[in-house]
C-alpha cells in the first residue's frame, strides 16, 4: 500500500479547499433559513434564533423544523424557570402573585406541549399521504396550544393594577417565547402545505 505524503503546500491548499466548502456550505444554509423565515410572522426572530444552528439545518425542511420547536422548548423551559423564581420573591402583590402562578401553569402547559410536538415531529418518520396529514395536524394542534398558553399568561397580567417591574420582565420574556413559537408554527404550517 502506498503511503500519503502530504507537503506543507498541499497542506494548505487542502484546508483552504475545506474551509471554502464549508463556508460555501454555511452560507446556503444561511440562505435556507432566511428564505424560510420570510413566511413567519416574525422573520428577524426567527433568522435570529435559527442561524447559530445552520450547520446543522444545512437546507433541511424537516431539520429547520425540528430546530425551530427545540428552540421554542427551550425558551419555553428557561421562562417556566424565570417565572418559578418570581413566584418565590418576598413583597409580591397578592395579584402579582397569583398571576405568576396561573402564568407558571400557562407556562408549563406550553412547554409540555411544544415537547409533545416535537416527539410527534419524531414519529412523522416517513409517513406519507393521511398518516402524514395525521400526525402534521397533532403537531400543529400541539404547536397552536402551545401559543394559546402564552398569550393567556399575557392576559394575566393585564391592566394598571400589575404595571411594574414583575410585568415588564414577563411580558418581555413571554413575547420572545409567544414569537418563537409562532415562528415555529409557521414553518410546520409551510412544511405541511409541501
Amino acid at each position: 500500500m502506498a503511503k500519503l505524503t502530504l507537503t506543507p503546500s498541499s497542506l494548505i491548499l487542502l484546508s483552504s479547499i475545506l474551509y471554502i466548502l464549508n463556508k460555501t456550505d454555511f452560507a446556503a444554509a444561511a440562505n435556507f433559513i432566511r428564505a424560510s423565515c420570510r413566511a413567519t410572522t416574525y422573520p428577524t426572530v426567527c433568522v435570529q434564533s435559527l442561524s447559530t444552528y445552520a450547520s446543522a439545518i444545512q437546507k433541511n425542511p424537516r431539520q429547520l423544523i425540528t430546530t425551530a420547536l427545540t428552540v421554542s422548548v427551550d425558551r419555553a423551559q428557561s421562562t417556566k424557570t424565570f417565572v418559578t423564581k418570581l413566584t418565590k420573591l418576598r413583597g409580591l402583590k397578592p395579584r402579582e402573585y397569583a398571576a405568576l402562578k396561573d402564568c407558571l401553569e400557562e407556562v408549563s402547559d406550553s412547554a409540555e406541549r411544544l415537547s409533545n410536538s416535537v416527539r410527534e415531529l419524531k414519529s412523522l418518520g416517513r409517513a406519507r399521504g393521511p398518516e402524514f396529514i395525521w400526525h402534521m395536524s397533532n403537531l400543529q394542534t400541539w404547536v397552536s396550544a402551545a401559543l394559546t398558553d402564552d398569550s393567556t399568561c399575557l392576559d394575566g397580567f393585564s391592566g394598571r393594577a400589575l404595571n411594574g417591574r414583575i410585568k415588564t420582565s414577563i411580558r418581555a420574556r413571554m413575547t420572545n417565547v409567544a414569537q418563537v413559537t409562532s415562528n415555529a408554527l409557521a414553518l410546520c404550517n409551510r412544511f405541511a402545505g409541501n
